[in-house]
């Protein structure tokens, strides 16, 4: 009786510890009645507004997705375009509300900024873009050239490490926003641009003339790209950190746009809980039980949004790589909806 009466308290108390402890910020983008997504000014491929205002992009993906899970509209989201120096600031103030500006995750900012990182969802590295007309073949012919790297990112860091490791001069022109390092480079006042490589391919479309520059085969660092919310509340860091997932696993589970309408009469158990036809996972974030329906059905899973933003679909056409599923060679992997 006794040991009944000692198990009962027990799931009783932490049954009511796992339920979410705060609802601050989701509470907060409820009464605004939108979402406010700290994203890159103009990165092709991530973020990038055309002529109308119209925003499109991987981290724009995402951010509509988690307005589609909140919402049940992916419409209901405001892209505050931010520089490299000013995104943590903003994150940190409470001008935003999630962080999705291809940002790479490290051990310093993820323990001093009052920031978590809800995961990967671009693996990244840096690497160096040239002109033909220098005929450099490899990053390690790149002593006292010229190299236009943009401030407070974690590139002039990695540029300068490898520079020195190579026992190689370095020459750098340092600017405080993407564009005005682009366009320094493009207009000779440096020899080289240094950036991830995903937004090498991306600013490289965006050239006057593309074939003119190319980007060397080296990738010289580690960069998880992650979106970030604010340290102290749980709930809100899991609805982001789970939206990332529950597109990556639809992915995985053959769950398309197309198809997602007829996987509310599968009888597969992953399936099931994942679209909201099966458990209760949806409560258990705060949100209703088809969140994740209306995530794929609204904006796809992680295969589709990479596809039209830099894969095959895309002018990029970016190899999935290390960005495929762990089942086709990549790294991508989620936790299970269970």
């Amino acid at each position: 009786m006794k040991r009944a009466l000692v198990v009962t308290l027990f799931a009783a108390a932490f049954g009511t510890a796992a339920l979410p402890a705060s609802a601050q910020t989701l509470n907060a983008v409820k009464a605004r009645g939108a979402l406010v997504c700290g994203t890159n000014p103009g990165l092709a491929g991530f973020a990038l507004p055309d002529q109308q205002g119209n925003w499109a992009g991987l981290d724009v993906d995402f951010c509509r997705a988690v307005a589609a899970a909140i919402f049940g509209d992916p419409k209901k989201v405001k892209f505050a375009p931010l520089t490299a120096k000013d995104r943590f600031t903003a994150l940190q103030s409470g001008e935003i509300d999630v962080l999705a500006r291809n940002t790479s995750w490290t051990s310093s900012r993820d323990t001093s900024l009052g920031l978590n990182f809800t995961g990967i969802n671009y693996y990244d590295g840096q690497g160096f873009m040239v002109r033909q007309a220098l005929k450099v073949k490899t990053a390690l012919e790149l002593s006292e050239a010229a190299v236009c790297v943009g401030q407070g990112t974690t590139t002039e860091l990695n540029l300068a490490d490898y520079f020195r490791a190579n026992k190689m001069k370095l020459k750098t022109a340092a600017f405080a926003t993407n564009d005005e390092t682009v366009k320094a480079y493009e207009a000779g006042r440096c020899d080289v641009f240094t950036a991830d490589s995903s937004g090498l391919y991306g600013e490289r479309m965006r050239m006057a003339n593309p074939n003119e520059h190319m980007v060397l085969p080296e990738i010289i660092s580690k960069e998880p790209l992650g979106r970030s919310v604010r340290h102290g509340d749980d709930q809100w860091f899991d609805i982001v950190k789970w939206v990332h997932y529950a597109m990556l696993n639809a992915e995985e589970l053959g769950i398309t746009s197309k198809n997602v309408d007829e996987a509310l009469g599968s009888t597969n158990p992953d399936v099931r809980r994942l679209v909201g036809t099966e458990g209760n996972y949806g409560e258990q974030l705060g949100l209703t039980k088809d969140w994740a329906f209306r995530i794929i059905k609204q904006v796809g899973n992680y295969g589709e949004s990479f596809d039209r933003n830099v894969g095959d679909g895309s002018p990029l056409k970016i190899a999935r790589g290390l960005n495929a599923l762990w089942t086709k060679g990549g790294l991508q992997y989620a936790p299970p909806i269970r």
